[in-house]
């Protein structure tokens, strides 16, 4: 049987302050993250102080004191996507999630090359195109250029893929300059 609390106490702010630290400490976070669990918690919780806390002002410090690092968290978020094969749109849906700015989400954004390179890994990985285990006919190739839009890629890209002649032609395309076959 739990020990869980059905009436926890009231936050104060040192409590709060004790409920951030926590949480940057255990996750890399952005500061729309921590914003939004920080508000959570006072809103299940409330608040046993009379002036409701400056949560902005909280978060200020703490990207101050390099605890909170948009940027960073952005750069490894948006790596780990392409290297898992996500293209460009889901990278900045995630990135959008997380609460960051259109300006960042745009610095994050893939460069033409690394765009084909994570659209190979993707097929590669999910064994689409030409690294099906038999040559796919057309509509089993449309529904792997849907799962490639699905994942994030554009139609051309996922495209080029998906028709390559061969997991060699693939390859060689992701890596060229041009993108072209």
């Amino acid at each position: 049987m739990s020990a869980k609390r059905h009436n926890p106490q009231p936050l104060t702010g040192p409590r709060l302050e004790e409920l951030a630290l926590a949480y940057v400490a255990r996750f890399a976070t952005t500061q729309g993250k921590l914003r939004d669990y920080l508000q959570r918690k006072l809103h299940e919780r409330g608040w046993d102080e009379e002036e409701r806390p400056d949560i902005d002002r909280l978060i200020a410090r703490y990207v101050e004191l390099g605890y909170v690092d948009d940027a960073g968290w952005a750069r490894m978020k948006a790596e780990s996507l392409l290297r898992r094969g996500y293209g460009a749109r889901r990278v900045g849906e995630a990135l959008g999630q997380a609460g960051l700015g259109e300006e960042l989400r745009d610095e994050m954004r893939p460069d033409a090359a690394a765009e084909r390179q994570a659209a190979v890994v993707l097929a590669r990985r999910r064994r689409l195109g030409p690294f099906a285990r038999e040559l796919p006919d057309r509509p089993t190739r449309e529904k792997h250029i849907a799962a490639m839009l699905r994942a994030g890629h554009r139609l051309d890209i996922a495209r080029r893929v998906v028709e390559a002649d061969d997991p060699e032609a693939a390859e060689q395309w992701a890596e060229s300059d041009c993108g072209d076959y």
